[in-house]
């Protein structure tokens, strides 16, 4: 039919970015165009009704959590939520002489980045290296704390590998140490939800569009050690909006969307789960014929990432091959422009070489079916 859109590919960077959920999308439709009011404004009911939004969206997250209301800060997404765990650390660290962080070798670059911004300020960063399987050793990080470490900062789950970090046990290590603990879970919040749940972790960075809701909009988690908050100070100014820490008018639309992804997240987490584990054993199953190299660990790798190289397959040849049938990446969305190799797999050991044979495939529940065996077979042609 002339004119008719061009079949599009099966998408498979849900890691990067998720499909909205149809729920989600009417949420964030209705308070951008019907219920436009601004939360701020206390003199009538369209100002009113926003706030109500607002505050349902904080107890929403805040539910999934485990936390409470006023512990919950949003922000423009998982990366203003790291700089401000980081960051916003920085003027009580300076005024206590706690001046040394612990970090991994693993982190997004939205963590390494803020850090290395403390290291030009005078903080000494400790990166613990990541073993052969993506995952951090408890013991090692431990053993890099002192005395003045102010913060520890270990994500949950990597983004590109889907490995999880054993937060559990970092955790239970740190209970009689002072410092601060920081998790990004952009990829494991509303996914990994007892993990999240401990109350030994102080700061939790959290993203809507990893969970099927709009971009733009996440939370950062402050809570509480029996009545003393995380001492942050804010990175901007200029209003007194979220407890003086993020200055701005509420956007009501996207808080309202990931209030709303939140509470699914936590309502239909199995189906989703078992939705993804049956997409990886497929994969899995198709891929086994053609000796592939996975990048993780075999037991603890989250349901909807499969990061995987076909040794001697080059991972741009080969996403260009496919590029018709399946969106896929070959690394974090925030750095695919710089065509480096990825920071994560040299971390775990990898060459260059070895790292740039890497793709990583990532689904969800709303992931249509995929003709995995005919994947492999198009691989196959170019090996």
């Amino acid at each position: 039919m002339p004119g008719a859109m061009a079949k599009m590919p099966i998408y498979l960077d849900c890691n990067a970015t998720t499909p909205i959920e149809p729920e989600i999308g009417e949420i964030v439709r209705l308070y951008l165009q019907a219920e436009y009011g601004n939360e701020g404004s206390r003199t009538h009911e369209f100002g009113t009704r926003a706030k109500q939004a607002v505050q349902k969206a904080r107890d929403q997250v805040a539910g999934v959590m485990g936390v409470g209301r006023d512990e919950v800060l949003f922000m423009s997404g998982g990366t203003e939520a790291n700089n401000l765990a980081i960051l916003g650390l920085a003027s009580y660290g300076l005024s206590t002489n706690k001046t040394h962080i612990v970090t991994t070798a693993i982190e997004h670059k939205a963590v390494l980045e803020p850090l290395q911004e403390l290291e030009r300020r005078g903080f000494e960063v400790s990166i613990i290296p990541a073993k052969k399987d993506g995952t951090i050793c408890t013991q090692t990080l431990i053993a890099a704390m002192r005395p003045d470490t102010l913060l520890v900062s270990v994500m949950t789950a990597n983004n590109e590998t889907g490995a999880r970090q054993p937060i559990g046990e970092i955790a239970l290590a740190l209970a009689d140490h002072k410092a601060f603990f920081h998790t990004d879970a952009a990829q494991s919040f509303g996914k990994d939800l007892e993990l999240l749940r401990n109350p030994r972790i102080d700061l939790v960075s959290v993203s809507a569009h990893k969970i099927y809701g709009p971009k733009g909009i996440g939370a950062l988690i402050t809570r509480r050690r029996g009545y003393e908050k995380p001492p942050l100070m804010p990175l901007m100014h200029g209003g007194g909006q979220e407890r003086g820490l993020r200055p701005g008018t509420l956007p009501v639309a996207l808080i309202a969307g990931l209030g709303k992804a939140a509470e699914l997240a936590a309502t239909r987490r199995d189906q989703r789960r078992e939705r993804c584990k049956a997409i990886k054993s497929e994969a899995l199953q198709a891929f086994a014929p053609l000796n592939p190299r996975i990048h993780g660990p075999v037991d603890d790798t989250q349901d909807h990432v499969l990061n995987i190289a076909f040794p001697g397959l080059d991972s741009e040849a080969l996403m260009v091959l496919l590029k018709s049938e399946v969106a896929v990446s070959n690394g974090s969305a925030c750095t695919s422009s710089s065509y480096t190799p990825s920071h994560v797999l040299k971390a775990m050991g990898y060459s260059d070489d070895e790292a740039n044979e890497a793709v990583r495939f990532s689904w969800c529940h709303l992931t249509p079916d995929v003709d995995w065996k005919a994947l492999a077979e198009r691989i196959r042609e170019l090996m």
